[in-house]
């Protein structure tokens, strides 16, 4: 089985070690490199090629947002066949930081609190082509979304669920009552902030959550509004 090269690219030590940990976990994942600076990761991105790149967007001597504009930049003889992608790091969820991430390249972003089974599923999906953007942070870059470069400023794309997902969604379709739910759901509401809103018992939001896993095939509520960003479910 070929593996994910990544090359991680973090200037905290605790945090290195602990992503290095949780990366070796994975079988089908192969760490290439560390570098502690974004001078030093940004030499170790052009001499390695991975496959992807996890970068801090608060690196000493060349931050996260100008490494990834640089990186992107440059004329990789591989870039064509084997384009490395690039996924942020961040402790906070500042709009101008996001926004500028992804104009410079980013193809997806997460907070550092991650769990380590979303971290991996932020690479593999990353990997494959889509774009991975942490709930918390979700609404920002959705509401500078283009998909089309049209001469204004960088674009931003966020690609669509897979062709297997989206015949999921079409064959076991959410009520408008669940659609109401999973808005609030990637708006951050709490069961008891839904049940508030909605004007309905804790146990019935309850219950439509759970509808809404099965429906999205999702194991948690973190999943659950990935997906429905992601396939344009709510906006």
């Amino acid at each position: 089985m070929e593996k994910i090269r990544v090359v991680l690219i973090e200037d905290h030590d605790l945090t290195r070690i602990g992503l290095r940990t949780s990366l070796k976990q994975c079988d089908d994942i192969e760490l290439v490199a560390e570098a502690g600076n974004g001078r030093d990761g940004l030499q170790l991105l052009q001499q390695t090629l991975p496959d992807l790149a996890i970068v801090d967007i608060g690196l000493p001597e060349m931050d996260g947002i100008e490494l990834t504009r640089i990186f992107k930049q440059i004329d990789n003889p591989n870039a064509d066949e084997v384009p490395t992608k690039i996924l942020i790091l961040t402790l906070q969820d500042e709009e101008e930081a996001v926004l500028a991430a992804f104009a410079a390249g980013a193809d997806s972003f997460c907070m550092k609190d991650i769990t380590f089974e979303h971290l991996v599923e932020a690479v593999k999906t990353t990997y494959s082509g889509n774009s991975w953007i942490d709930p918390a942070i979700a609404r920002i870059v959705l509401n500078q979304v283009q998909t089309t470069e049209d001469g204004s400023g960088a674009t931003v794309a966020i690609q669509a669920t897979s062709p297997e997902d989206q015949q999921l969604l079409e064959s076991s379709p959410l009520t408008e009552r669940e659609l109401e739910v999973l808005q609030l759901i990637v708006d951050g509401c709490s069961n008891a902030e839904i049940a508030e809103r909605l004007f309905i018992t804790v146990g019935t939001v309850k219950t439509h959550v759970r509808n809404i896993l099965n429906k999205l095939c999702a194991d948690d509520r973190t999943q659950a509004a990935v997906r429905a960003l992601r396939s344009g479910l709510v906006g």
